[in-house]
């Protein structure tokens, strides 16, 4: 790759991009009888089983729990969850039909709406699945040679000893994002500085024990499990990056939506039954022993629960409850699907070279977020809708984000392509 060219770093994405859900709610009403009228009139669904893909990750929760403990069947359908071995192959099950919505990370699915890793194809972000509880792990290797924060790692990076390796678990994916803000704030370009790769989550630690790089970023409980293991440390948790930042979404093909609004609409509503429930506190020791399963996550339920609980260690020796843990529903404040927060996605697609020149990124948000659907479904199951579509953050760096002015703040950064 020619480093620092558009044309180099569209090659990357593209060859990288090949490789590869309360207890009382149940309690109060059975399933089938709450939404009856609903699932049987004029709105019901038109497809009574969807297959929905997730990856093993914590953030699947909404998607296995709406399926294992019933709430798809109040609203007249069966979600069949659908394990997948990478998020490149997510992309192409969504594409191809073969599943019908997934657990998705938010920016591929604003990848494949601008065509940059494969086909251009109109997607749909029906809802906002979790905020929260990713990790961006070093190797213990580095914290042996007084590596343990990111002004330490850019002074040995701008040495250029060697070179250093960094896994993502998909090019355009959320984790890449993350990855690459991490490392701008602290001065170092993830493209000129050190190498990138991509590796499918669950593979993660395996190559870090291994010795294929120097630290990744992905969802948990990934990075727990590092910790647990000792061959990493916690630098930052995205929370770190952006407080409440958007992570997975249900995504799907315009063409799924056009076909069949109501299934669309009764996946929406089910799974915000099942955030609702995986919120409540006392319900997430449950929550973990069921996503902890072969089936699911395939991860030791401890790893998945302490951090679900909001009880964090860095594997430095410092341990916190941390108040921004993983959050699914947050009153509806979580699954909102906020123009603004996909508007933020494509800035980083376009601050990294992938887009060739700003899109109209209100346009292109309005077309992929569903936010009219999501509003239907939200008031069948008495979830608050936020007023304005738009929302404000600061982030690491201290730029602040609100999503008036993206091309402005996309320019804004000094590190970028």
């Amino acid at each position: 790759m020619s480093k620092g060219t558009d044309s180099g770093r569209r090659d990357f994405f593209r060859q990288g991009a090949a490789l590869l859900g309360g207890a009382a709610l149940l309690g109060m009403v059975p399933p089938g009888v709450r939404n009856s009228a609903y699932a049987s009139g004029s709105d019901a669904p038109e497809l009574k089983e969807v297959k929905i893909g997730f990856m093993p990750l914590t953030d699947c929760a909404s998607v296995v729990i709406a399926s294992e403990l019933g709430f798809d069947s109040q609203y007249g359908i069966k979600i069949v969850p659908r394990k997948e071995a990478s998020w490149a192959a997510v992309r192409d099950k969504l594409l191809s039909g073969e599943l019908h919505a997934s657990h998705v990370l938010y920016s591929l699915v604003y990848d494949v709406q601008m065509g940059i890793s494969g086909q251009k194809t109109d997607m749909a972000v029906l809802m906002t699945l979790n905020n929260n509880g990713q990790s961006i792990m070093l190797s213990s290797k580095l914290k042996e040679k007084g590596i343990s924060d990111g002004h330490a790692l850019e002074k040995r990076v701008a040495a250029k000893s060697r070179e250093y390796i960094f896994a993502q678990t998909f090019p355009t994916g959320t984790h890449a994002m993350w990855l690459y803000y991490w490392m701008a704030a602290h001065g170092i370009d993830p493209f000129r500085d050190v190498k990138t790769i991509t590796i499918p989550p669950p593979g993660m630690v395996a190559n870090m024990r291994m010795g294929h790089m120097d630290g990744f970023c992905a969802g948990e409980p990934w990075g727990s499990v590092a910790i647990r293991e000792k061959i990493g440390f916690a630098v930052a948790s995205t929370q770190d990056i952006w407080k409440d930042h958007p992570e997975k979404v249900l995504g799907t093909t315009q063409d799924f939506v056009d076909r069949y609004p109501n299934t669309a609409r009764a996946m929406v509503m089910a799974l915000l039954d099942a955030s609702r429930f995986i919120d409540a506190m006392a319900n997430r020791p449950r929550v973990a022993q069921i996503i902890a399963g072969k089936n699911y996550v395939d991860a030791p339920r401890d790893a998945i629960e302490k951090r679900m609980l909001g009880e964090y260690e860095n594997g430095l020796g410092k341990t916190w409850k941390d108040p921004d843990y993983m959050k699914f529903h947050r009153e509806g404040e979580v699954n909102f699907p906020y123009l603004s927060d996909g508007m933020w996605f494509l800035t980083q697609l376009r601050r990294w070279g992938l887009l060739r020149e700003d899109p109209d990124y209100l346009a292109v948000a309005r077309k992929v977020n569903k936010i009219e659907l999501y509003r239907e479904a939200a008031s069948q199951v008495k979830v608050a809708v936020p007023n304005d579509p738009m929302r404000s953050s600061t982030l690491l760096d201290g730029k602040i984000w609100d999503g008036k002015d993206p091309g402005a703040y996309t320019e804004g950064f000094e590190i970028r392509a």
